[in-house]
């Protein structure tokens, strides 16, 4: 299945919280899209494993996306070496995006910032034709997207453009609150977390607010790039 754009995740909740609104408004543009975790989360304070994938799969349903997988790295221990990268190269040969949403450049999580690199380098080394790759034991053509978009998570990042995500906010914060294992919940006995402080998501939607003021909307993501973007139609723009 060929994806038009993926979203990569070092963690199950990472995609949700910061660009699901901007898959979602690419699927209501007929595009065909996907997430990849990296990890199951497993160093998480609340939850297990099994709860979190859980969750995935129910945000999944919700966001109505074409495929969800996991690559069970160990959680905090993220690299951005051959071994990591290729089986991100794996997946992106696999589902062809021509976008590729990665982590944020730098963040408060290691985990972050290594992911933000791994995506790009795999990115880049997935066109490569004579890195050989398989699946299920049929080899891998070389494929690589058109662009790579990095999101922004818990460090604030001067965006360098902002997707409208105004009319699809309320399903984005469905999605994100399939994860009721990470966030406040008053009746929870387990210990309190950076996210689970219910100021979290006031900052998560303060923020979206913020960069929705920034372009004249009521909300949106911020995304970062690191090379100029092109355009053939200045009116396309907002």
């Amino acid at each position: 299945m060929k994806l038009d754009i993926l979203a990569l995740g070092a963690h199950p909740d990472d995609v949700e919280l910061t660009c699901s609104g901007t898959l979602l408004k690419a699927m209501q543009h007929g595009k065909k899209a996907g997430i990849i975790d990296f990890t199951k989360g497993e160093l998480g304070t609340r939850g297990t494993p099994e709860i979190r994938m859980a969750e995935a799969n129910a945000s999944a349903e919700i966001l109505g996306i074409s495929v969800r997988e996991n690559l069970c790295f160990r959680d905090g221990y993220i690299q951005n070496d051959e071994v990591h990268q290729l089986e991100v190269i794996k997946m992106i040969r696999k589902y062809q995006p021509d976008i590729i949403l990665a982590n944020a450049v730098t963040d408060r999580h290691p985990d972050h910032g290594r992911a933000s690199d791994l995506a790009r380098e795999a990115c880049f080394l997935a066109g490569l034709k004579n890195i050989n790759t398989e699946i299920d034991g049929i080899e891998q053509e070389a494929w690589r997207p058109k662009t790579v978009y990095h999101y922004i998570q818990s460090v604030p990042i001067e965006p360098d453009f902002v997707v409208d995500v105004t009319d699809i906010w309320d399903k984005k914060m469905a999605s994100y609150k399939a994860f009721k294992s990470q966030f406040y919940d008053p009746k929870s006995e387990e210990p309190e977390t950076y996210i689970s402080n219910p100021g979290f998501l006031q900052m998560i939607e303060s923020r979206a607010i913020h960069y929705g003021h920034s372009i004249g909307v009521k909300y949106g993501e911020g995304f970062t790039i690191e090379r100029p973007m092109g355009v053939d139609d200045v009116f396309k723009l907002i």
